[in-house]
């Protein structure tokens, strides 16, 4: 009879408890809006990384039966709105790539550049970057870097020669600039380059406080950036680098020590009302992990802290309700503005909503994972 360390079969319940979660979630699985989402996308992009890792055709064969809803024979776009100009319609075409590349399908190639002329004409600030909306006029989300930029490096990438890797590292250097904050190590939600919105600061432009989920897209912007473009081209890929490496330092100071995780407003653990989160969580596990199988991070180093994290989330979040698995301690949505609500104030983070399987969690939950069983293939 073989046995097995009492670590691995630890480990390996964990898996199982995973594995239960997801095929529920997806079994289960219900659009997040009717129309074109970047929520959905989260889940889709969970799928893509999952099949890499494993190779079950569920992943593929969910992805591919989604976007029958979407995706019209000449590539149109059900439910997609280009004139609104909102920099998270890109995000789920990501996963357009991969149905591409697995299925050969023009109508895939063709929605690839539907959502590529979008940003082609979409508004920028003064300084270079999209803007996160047309009714964000002005403003730079950490959110956004992760909706447009992989996306936009990946196309560079495969169908125009790198000719606009530039464009697209400046875009990080100027949230370098312009939202990070060099003594705390963090970087705030957004910044307002015109400087008039309720929520920024009338000399600097930025918002208040460092939520975790903002900086959970911008470390996930940066990795998977990173992973679709050509590391020939040195001097820019040294460039994201040097910036993902130091927004995971400077991160890794404000971990809970005890639970391996994050809070909601990162800097103020100790703060009433704050709450260890899931989302943001799992977006830091997922980007050091990552980072660790694409060998940005050391893996001596980080791998074991990216492990400790999504090992907690199993633990601490993935509870059970009626036998029913759910993942925790999600907030469901947090922005600034358009005009004078959502002001970024600690009582705003706080007081939106706590629920379990937002998408956003789910799917980042679902990518961590996956990066995960790639990097212990490796």
């Amino acid at each position: 009879m073989l046995r097995f360390p009492a670590a691995c079969l630890k480990i390996r319940r964990k898996f199982m408890k995973f594995d239960h979660y997801v095929e529920y979630h997806l079994s289960h699985f219900e659009n997040a809006k009717s129309d074109w989402n970047y929520e959905d996308g989260c889940v889709l992009m969970g799928c893509v990384q999952l099949y890499r890792a494993t190779g079950d055709s569920m992943y593929k064969d969910f992805i591919i039966e989604y976007m029958k809803q979407f995706i019209n024979d000449d590539g149109t776009i059900n439910h997609f709105e280009k004139e609104k100009y909102n920099i998270d319609s890109i995000h789920t075409g990501k996963v357009l790539f991969f149905l591409y590349d697995e299925t050969k399908e023009e109508k895939y190639k063709n929605a690839i550049e539907n959502l590529m002329d979008q940003l082609r004409e979409h508004p920028r600030t003064k300084s270079g970057n999209f803007w996160h909306k047309e009714i964000y006029p002005n403003q730079i989300w950490l959110d956004g870097l992760y909706m447009a930029q992989p996306f936009y490096m990946e196309y560079e990438t495969k169908f125009e020669n790198k000719e606009h890797y530039e464009d697209i590292v400046n875009q990080f250097k100027n949230v370098r600039k312009y939202i990070y904050d060099e003594e705390k190590g963090l970087y705030y939600h957004a910044f307002d380059e015109a400087k008039l919105q309720k929520w920024a600061d009338k000399v600097t432009g930025k918002s208040p406080n460092f939520w975790l989920r903002a900086m959970g897209w911008y470390l996930m912007a940066l990795i998977d950036t990173m992973d679709v473009m050509s590391k020939e081209i040195f001097e820019q890929y040294k460039a994201l680098e040097g910036i993902f490496k130091e927004a995971v330092s400077g991160m890794l100071q404000y971990q809970d020590k005890e639970s391996k995780l994050f809070y909601q407003l990162i800097d103020k653990g100790d703060i009433e009302g704050n709450y260890l989160e899931t989302s943001g969580s799992s977006m830091v596990a997922y980007a050091i992990i990552k980072g660790c199988r694409l060998g940005v991070l050391s893996r001596e180093k980080y791998q074991k802290v990216g492990e400790e994290i999504l090992y907690s989330i199993i633990d601490n979040m993935l509870i059970e309700e009626n036998n029913i698995p759910k993942l925790s301690q999600i907030c469901s949505v947090a922005g600034l503005g358009p005009k004078d609500e959502r002001d970024g104030s600690l009582e705003y983070y706080f007081s939106e909503p706590i629920v379990c399987d937002d998408h956003k969690g789910s799917g980042a939950f679902m990518m961590a994972y996956a990066q995960l069983l790639m990097l212990n293939k490796a």
